[in-house]
C-alpha cells in the first residue's frame, strides 16, 4: 500500500487476514449481496453488474464492462463510476472474512482512460486486519488480467453490527432483506457500504 495516506497504513499491531472456513471456494462466483446494489445487483438497470469470483487466500477478481450509461466524458467511463467499481470489489473481500463492514476510506488513482465498451479486470486483496479495521488494495486493468493498469485503490473498511443498516436504511428495503428466507442472502444484504 505504498503511496497511500497514513490512514491507510496498517498499524504495527495489525495481523495477516485469515480466510473464513465458510468463505466461497477459490474460483467460485460470489454473486450479488443485494439485487438492487449499484455495484453488483442484477436488478439495478444502470448498475455495474460486477461479477466477482473468490481467489486464493483473502483475494478475489472481478469484471466490469463499461456501458454508455457509465460515461463521463464522451466515450469514456466516469471517474466516479470507476471508483464505485473499485469500492464494490474491495467491499466484496469482506465476504471472504465473513464480516459486515463499511467503507471508511477509499483512495483512488486514475492511471489511464477507460473507454465505453471496455471490460475492466479487477483484482483485490485484504492486506491486514487490526481490530475492526480491514485494510485492502485493488487494481483495475484493461484488455485482460495482465493488461495495463487503468485504476487502483487502497481502502480501509470498518466492521459494523447489522444494526448500522437497520437503524439507517429505508424501512421497506430493510424489512424485505430481513424477511428473506435464505440466511446467506439475508446476511449478505448488509455487508458493504454505509
Amino acid at each position: 500500500m505504498s503511496g497511500s495516506s497514513a490512514a491507510l497504513q496498517p498499524p504495527a499491531s495489525a495481523r495477516q487476514p485469515v480466510r473464513h472456513p465458510d468463505a466461497p471456494a477459490p474460483g467460485e462466483l460470489i454473486g450479488a449481496h443485494y439485487e438492487q446494489c449499484f455495484g453488483c445487483g442484477r436488478e439495478h438497470a444502470h448498475g455495474l453488474h460486477l461479477e466477482v469470483r473468490a481467489g486464493e487466500g483473502v483475494s478475489l477478481t472481478a469484471e466490469f464492462t463499461v456501458r454508455a450509461a457509465h460515461q463521463g466524458a464522451p466515450g469514456l467511463a466516469h471517474g466516479g463510476v470507476l471508483a464505485s467499481a473499485l469500492d464494490e470489489t474491495l467491499g466484496s473481500l469482506n465476504w471472504l472474512l465473513r464480516k459486515i463492514a463499511v467503507t471508511g476510506r477509499l483512495e483512488t488513482d486514475f492511471v489511464r482512460p477507460v473507454p465505453v465498451g471496455t471490460t475492466l479486470y479487477l483484482a483485490a486483496e485484504v492486506v491486514a486486519v487490526a481490530g475492526r479495521k480491514i485494510y485492502s488494495t485493488a487494481t483495475g486493468r484493461l484488455d485482460g488480467p495482465g493488461g495495463p493498469v487503468a485504476v487502483r485503490a487502497d481502502a480501509l473498511f470498518v466492521e459494523v453490527p447489522v444494526e448500522h443498516f437497520v437503524d439507517n436504511g429505508r424501512e421497506e428495503e430493510i424489512k424485505a432483506a430481513m424477511n428473506d428466507p435464505d440466511q446467506i442472502r439475508r446476511t449478505r444484504a448488509f455487508e458493504v457500504n454505509p
